[in-house]
This record gives C-alpha cells, structure tokens and sequence, in this order.
C-alpha cells in the first residue's frame, strides 16, 4: 500500500465526488496551505466562505452573511413549539420573504459547484442549516445545500461556536450541540472526515504527544505533572527574552502591550493604514493606527511574500529604525534585518466573468498597512494560526474546552513554554460532543474503497447532468412567457416569434438529448476499461453534435441583441437577452468539460482549472461581447444601462406598480387565475408564475390557488421522481396539470408547505 497522503485523498475526494468533506488537522498541518492550492487547481467552480470577517479576510474569501444574505442571529428550521415572546429569531419563511439577490448572485448560487467553508470550529449548526435553506430555495434544488458540494477546514479542538444561554434556549429544542457537525443538513449527508497528521509546526515528540492527548480527552496524570514543571507565578521576562503573552481577554492584551510601549524611552511613530472603498472596520486585520517605539517587540502577521522565508505568522522581531517613512526590525532567533514594506489584504465579492462565466474574485476594498503588530501580549483567540518560540501562557481557570489546547498548541516547543498558573486535569477537558464526532474519522482503506466508489457515482452523474438540457428549455420556455401580448408595451414584443422558433429549436435538441442521457446510463455502469472507451466514444460523439447546434442558437441571441440595439429603452430586454445567451454557453461549456473529465478519467491524469481554459478558445466569445456592449452611437451598453436608469422624467410619474403585486392585490380580491389574466391582457401563465413567486415566499398557500388535491399530486410527483424539473413533471402528471400549475407545486415543495 502506498504512504497514507490525507490531502491527496482530501483534494480527489473534492476533484472527483460529490461528497461533502470535514478537512482538519491538528494546529500546524498545513490547512491553510491546502486552500491555497485547491483554489488554484481545482476543475470546480468555488468560493471560499467564513463565519466571521477578519477569518474571511484572512482565508481570502467572503463572510457567510454576506453572501448568502442571512440576517444576524438565531436560525430556527421551523416555528418553535413553545412561546419566547422576548426572543428574536429567524426562521424559513422570514428569510426568504428579505431575500433580494440581483442577477450576479442567483448566477453565482446557480452554478456553485464547490462551497469552502473555513474556520469551521466557529460555525453554529443553525448558520449552516440557514445557507442549506438558501442554496436550495435560489438553485430550485432540493438535494443537500441544493446539489453543492460542501468542504469543511477546520479544527474543532480550537475555538467554539459562539451560543448566548437565552439563544441555546431555542436551538436546545431542534440541535443536539452549537457545532456544525449536528446541523439538520448534515444528518442525512454526513461530511467524509479526513484529518491532516504530519505536523510542520512541531518537531519534539513529547510535546506532540502531550497535544493529542488534549485533543483525544485523554490527559494523564504525567500530562498534568509535565506541565506543572513549566509553572512559574511570578515570572517576569528580560527584555531580551522576547516571550509573548497569550492571554484570555483583550483588555487584559491591551493594558499589556501599552504599558510595555509606555515603558519604552523615546518619541511615538503613528503609520495610519490607507483603506480604499469598501473594508468594513469589524474586519480590519491590522491597527488601522500602528503605534510604535524604537525597541518595540513585535510580531508578525503575514508570511514573507518574497519567497525568501525571512519572517512567518507570528515571528517575533524588535523596531531598530525608524522614520516617518521606514520601518526596520530585526527578527529574534536569526537576527535578520529587515526593512518591512506595507501589505495589501483585499475585501472581495464573487462575480461572474462577462466572457468565460467563470465565478471570479471582484476585489471592492482594500485594507494597506505594515503587517506587523505590538507583541508583548495577545488574545488566545487572535493567537489562532500563528507561531511563537517562547510564550508566557496567562490563563488561569476561565478557559472554554479547546483553549488550553489552542495556547499550547501556537508553541513549538516546550522549551518556550512558561506556565503563570497551574492546570488541572479537568480543567483542560475537550467538548464531549467533539471527541463523539471525532470518532467518525475514515481510515485509509475505508477511504480508498469509497474514493472509487463515489468517483463512478460522481462521473455518471455529471455526464447525466452536462447532456441534460432540461433547465435550459425551462428558462427559455419561461422567457417566451414573458413577452407581452400588448404589441404596443414594449419593443420586447415585436421579437416574440424569434423566441418562440428558438424555443422550438431547443426542444427538438433536447429530445435528442434525452435520448443520449439513456444511453449514458445504460453505459456507465460498466467500470471497465472497454466499459468507459465505448461510454468516451459515445460521448464524444454526442459533443460533436450537440455543442454546434447550441453554438448555433448562441449565434442567433448575439445576432438578435445587435438588432435590438436599434431600438431606444431596451438595457432590459438586453440584459435578459445576455442572461440566456450566458445559459446556452454554460451548457456548451459542461459538455466539453464532460468529455475532458472522462478521458482524464481513462488517462488516469489530473483535471485542473488550467485544463478547464485549455478546452475553450475564448477569442471569438471575448469579440462577440465586445460588439455586444457596444452600443449605436459610440455610446457603450454599460454607459447606456447607467444613463438609463439615472435619468430623470420630465414630469414627476406615479410609482410604477410592481406587476406580481398587481396580480396578488386581484388574487386577494377573490379573482380566479383566469380572470386575472383577461383583466391584464397577460397570459395565464404569466400569472400562475406572478403567483408562484408569492408562494415561495409563504405569503399565500398553494392550496387556495390548485385546491388540495391537485397539489397533493404534483408534491406526490415531485417526490416520486426527485425533481423539481418542469418537463419530467410534465410528462408524469399529463395535461390535466398545466406548466403554470407545476410551477406553483414547486415552489409550494420548495418553501416546504404541507
């Protein structure tokens, strides 16, 4: 058998599977490392996630809130059976009545393959029941967080989520603990559980011994007696010892660090951070005001990005030089002199790339200061992730499971260790519910046997779903819906046969399609060699026929936009002509990636986001959405899209109405859907999906608008066949249910109306 690596089981688990991942390791492991290289590697379409913003900063990605638009606070699966008058807390129905995404992020949410959620320790299991409802609710999906792939970094011996006693009074009813590992949407789909075990941090095997033992809840009575050997109450430091005092709270940090700089003879230099744009002050990751003296003992709060290795997260170093404009230290230990440059963290948001429809960082802030801080004392929680030769360890008894073990662990040695009280051997106990989960961890072989097992599930499943273009006729199909039978409305209406051959088009593709995701099943269940070059070649056939005639239909939308461009007032209709014609080249683009993937497969080589740029030559694409966005009369399209929606009406105009409200307002009136529909000179089902969107958001029930019975069997269907796919559910219930109807049973099944 060949030497167990977790992070190469790790990374094939991600690459390869559908399966949701727990990636941890002790402190020290390389978790961080390993983000950075699955972000540049993998095939998958990613965004990195954290609970709190300096560990989204810091991670490079962007807050749970933030991106899926959750309010802070309690998150209750359904009603609580008891009253809590006082009490805030959200629920389903409350958050996706405040949901308001634009365009970018439902795309965004819509082709999410891979969800990164870091620093894991500090997720509470109702956040991430939360995001599971949102990613099911916008993608329309009701797999597990709407068919997106979840991978968990973290260490849970670190710190815990953060739960007040008055919100455990609510949780207590539907969780069994705060973390993650015990959220409702993990119990059917549990996370594969790999830890990392070689440890860069630490080379004294005592040492690591006595860090498993505080991790695994197995502390001896030698533990307690090794590290009473380390007590010193009244230890005071020389100067020139360079300890760090890891302590329980930031005031205590605070007075430390002030007091040994007021100590210090000679003139203050402030270096005040630039900030540019958007970087909220709660995620500053440094002083935005750094104040320092000659002989300043520092530390360090970035890695050397030189590549020369001369400093690292956490290296103590003391201020030698200087001036208004120049800071010099020299490091303690190597004795390296270094001039510090300043250091660029970035605040992100993700977007959608206009040509290749990749999701991209977008950076809308920046946060530019040396990345250095006062280091004669810090916070246990701040101390997360860095380094220290020597440490004075002030933590008395008011410590929560897992931050004795954080403190030890930020040294690398016993040697600089230095103990102000004692410990006991309860004192250091980790959660209980921690070590229960933590017996969930895979051996190699067990992790061998499922790596090929879900890698043949994974691969049948993306054939299946690259050649289905189901969702790609629904979105047409309800495009076509959207125009107007009021010629006069709009300059929309006049291209109302174009949709409708594109439509006619597309579904004769997808008959032929349909009959291909056949033959994927029929061949894919053969494993072997000749099973998966018979299933290439087959699939690669397919290629060569479908992707030109869906580069064909791609070619008429671009065509169709330069004739609409003629027109006035139309950003609108050109925006949702973009949209569609970004779908049409999504669908191309899975099919080549499809056929890439199995022969990868074959080969038995990695498939890389490199590989996945090599498939597409993006200079035709890229020249195609210049003509687009350049728009009659040199003005550009986004010029135009700013100009229009800034400019002013000669006259002061009513409030245009909201036309689902207007539908909702006749609904609530008693008006059945046919009579709305003739008063509005719209089609019904325009307004079965007016009134869809107010079912989803739990404002009115599905059964006043199908009766009990129809609804019963459209959730009946959806159940049976696992799907929330307007064609399949068609074609099971048959005509006695229209597509309008369907809709409305699905957003029913979505907002789980019983």
């Amino acid at each position: 058998m060949s030497e167990y690596n977790p992070a190469e089981i790790a990374a094939k688990f991600i690459n390869y599977t559908s399966r949701h991942i727990f990636l941890t390791g002790k402190a020290g492991t390389g978790k961080t490392t390993f983000l950075r290289n699955l972000i540049e590697l993998t095939h998958k379409k990613a965004v990195i996630t954290a609970p709190t913003g300096i560990a989204a900063i810091n991670a490079a990605g962007v807050t749970i809130h933030s991106l899926f638009q959750l309010p802070f606070g309690t998150y209750l699966p359904k009603q609580p059976t008891a009253e809590h008058p006082n009490q805030q807390y959200n629920t389903p129905r409350s958050i996706v009545r405040h949901l308001q995404m634009n365009t970018t992020k439902r795309r965004i949410f819509q082709d999410l393959e891979l969800l990164i959620i870091d620093e894991v320790s500090m997720l509470r299991a109702d956040l991430l029941d939360a995001i599971d409802m949102v990613l099911r609710y916008i993608r329309k999906n009701n797999a597990s967080f709407g068919g997106v792939q979840v991978l968990f970094i973290g260490d849970l011996h670190q710190l815990p989520p953060v739960v007040k006693s008055n919100e455990w009074q609510l949780l207590g009813e539907f969780y069994n603990s705060v973390y993650f590992f015990d959220a409702h949407a993990l119990q059917q789909h549990p996370p594969v559980y790999i830890e990392l075990e070689k440890i860069y941090r630490q080379a004294d095997s005592v040492f690591i011994n006595l860090l498993n033992n505080l991790r695994n809840n197995e502390i001896t009575s030698a533990d307690v007696a090794l590290l009473d050997q380390y007590y010193r109450s009244d230890f005071v430091p020389a100067k020139e010892d360079k300890y760090i005092t890891l302590t329980t709270h930031n005031q205590r940090a605070d007075t430390l660090n002030k007091k040994s700089l007021d100590d210090l003879e000679g003139v203050s230099y402030l270096f005040q951070a630039t900030v540019e744009d958007e970087f909220s002050e709660n995620s500053f990751p440094a002083e935005r005001i750094l104040e320092l003296k000659l002989g300043a003992q520092i530390m360090f709060i970035k890695n050397d990005q030189s590549g020369d290795r001369k400093f690292f997260n956490g290296k103590i170093a003391t201020v030698v030089t200087l001036k208004p404009d120049l800071i010099e230290v020299v490091t303690e230990g190597e004795g390296e002199r270094i001039i510090l440059e300043k250091y660029t963290w970035k605040n992100i948001r993700y977007t959608n790339h206009k040509v290749t429809n990749e999701i991209e960082e977008e950076v809308i802030g920046k946060f530019i200061q040396y990345p250095i801080k006062l280091a004669w004392a810090i916070t246990v929680h701040k101390s997360q992730g860095l380094t220290f030769d020597k440490a004075i360890i002030d933590i008395g008894n008011a410590f929560a499971p897992g931050q004795i073990y954080v403190a030890l662990s930020r040294l690398r040695s016993l040697n600089g260790l230095v103990l102000t009280s004692r410990i006991s051997g309860t004192g250091i106990r980790q959660d209980q519910n921690v070590s229960h989960f933590a017996k969930n961890k895979q051996q190699q072989d067990e992790l061998d046997i499922q790596i090929r097992l879900e890698s043949e599930a994974f691969l049948r499943s993306y054939l299946l779903q690259c050649f289905d273009l189901t969702p790609l006729d629904n979105y047409v199909y309800e495009h076509v819906h959207s125009y107007s039978k009021d010629i006069n409305k709009s300059a929309k209406q006049k291209h109302v046969k174009w949709a409708q051959a594109l439509l006619k088009e597309l579904s004769e593709i997808k008959t032929n399609a349909n009959k291909f995701l056949a033959q994927i099943q029929r061949l894919s269940h053969d494993q072997t060699a000749g099973g998966l070059s018979a299933l290439l070649l087959r699939t690669t056939a397919a290629e060569n026929y479908f992707n030109p005639l869906l580069l064909e239909l791609s070619k008429r939308i671009f065509e169709r936009m330069e004739l609409v461009k003629q027109d006035k007032q139309v950003t609108a209709f050109l925006t949702e002509l973009l949209e569609m014609e970004s779908l049409f080249y999504e669908q191309f683009k899975k099919i080549r990636k499809a056929t890439a993937l199995l022969q990868s497969t074959i080969n038995g080589t990695e498939f890389t986001k490199s590989d996945v740029g090599l498939l597409l030559n993006q200079s035709e694409r890229e020249a195609q959405m210049k003509k687009v966005y350049a728009m009659p009369n040199k003005l550009d399209f986004t010029a135009k899209v700013k100009k229009e929606r800034s400019k002013k009406p000669a006259v002061v105009k009513e409030p245009k109405e909201d036309t689902k409200e207007v539908s909702l307002e006749l609904f609530r009136k008693g008006k059945s859907i046919t009579e709305i529909a003739e008063a509005r000179k719209m089609v019904v089902g325009t307004i079965e999906g007016h009134l869809a969107h107010y079912v989803a958001r739990q404002e009115i029930s599905a059964k006043e608008i199908l009766g009990r019975n129809k609804l019963n069997k459209i959730l009946e269907a959806i159940n049976e066949l696992k799907t929330v796919n307007l064609n399949p559910l068609r074609a099971h219930l048959g005509n006695s249910v229209t597509f309008g109807e369907i809709k409305i049973g699905i957003a029913a099944h979505l907002a789980d109306e019983s």
